[in-house]
């Protein structure tokens, strides 16, 4: 049996506590362990422990730095429950610790898979370009169920859909100005579907998308891109010169009558 004999203050936690002890052979330090654990067993001077209480205490103490370390990494945002599982096997939590420390957020209501779930699409909604798909794809990758994922996604209508896909769309026609429309038309859908959109909302975007790029605009753009043919293939020359221009051209998206005006008023016979 061994007896409290001193309880200090740490110098660098002052919520957490040195116990001293004697155990027959005098005084020496014990263990440490936080506030709330001391007022919990009610720890003072002169204190009569066994062997079982001060294992107790220990186990009590590492659980309460393992739910401590929990609060924390959920101080900066919310977190799903394989995310805590993991930040805590990462600490070298004891696995018996992390169930009971899960089970306690969750009946403390900081641990919700389905409210992590909704929180974030809603965050990825206002902050990035990410389609549904990619957010269930990331939902679960965080551990949460495809069902809660699912649920979730309702909040991500066809309407914020289609505004979301639509801005960026019209953002990239305009910043592939130098492309043909059809290119243009062929690079949004692909990277929509990339972002992870739905292929209803993709093609109601393209169906709402202007018909065709300005005359004006689509000719400057086959000269731009038909210039920089001609300087890629100015060691050809006459018909094989033409022909592979015309070619790029064409795979470019541009159409027939464009080509050859290009090739009529830009290209020396």
């Amino acid at each position: 049996m061994a007896k409290l004999t001193r309880i200090t203050t740490q110098k660098k936690h002052k919520h957490r506590y040195n116990i001293f002890m004697d155990k027959g052979n005098g005084e020496e330090y014990g263990f440490s362990v936080d506030e709330d654990v001391l007022v919990q067993y009610r720890l003072q001077k002169n204190m009569e422990m066994d062997d079982a209480l001060i294992n107790a205490l220990i186990q009590t103490d590492t659980l309460h730095k393992s739910y401590t370390l929990a609060i924390h990494y959920l101080s900066y945002r919310m977190r799903s429950e394989k995310e805590i599982r993991d930040y805590l096997t990462g600490k070298e939590a004891d696995p018996e610790h992390i169930d009971e420390i899960v089970k306690r957020l969750k009946k403390e209501r900081l641990l919700d898979d389905q409210e992590f779930a909704a929180s974030l699409v809603r965050t990825r909604i206002m902050t990035s370009s990410k389609g549904p798909h990619i957010l269930k794809k990331e939902l679960m990758e965080k551990g949460v169920a495809a069902s809660a994922a699912e649920a979730a996604l309702e909040y991500y209508t066809f309407d914020k859909q289609y505004e979301k896909a639509m801005k960026f769309a019209e953002k990239k026609q305009n910043h592939d100005g130098r492309k043909s429309h059809r290119q243009q038309i062929q690079n949004i859908q692909q990277t929509l579907m990339q972002k992870g959109f739905a292929g209803d909302v993709i093609q109601e975007v393209l169906a709402n998308l202007p018909d065709e790029k300005q005359e004006d605009s689509e000719w400057e753009a086959v000269v731009y891109q038909g210039e920089k043919l001609k300087r890629k293939f100015a060691s050809k020359e006459g018909y094989e010169r033409k022909q592979k221009i015309k070619a790029g051209l064409y795979r470019k998206g541009f159409p027939f009558d464009l080509i050859d005006r290009f090739l009529d008023e830009h290209l020396e016979d």
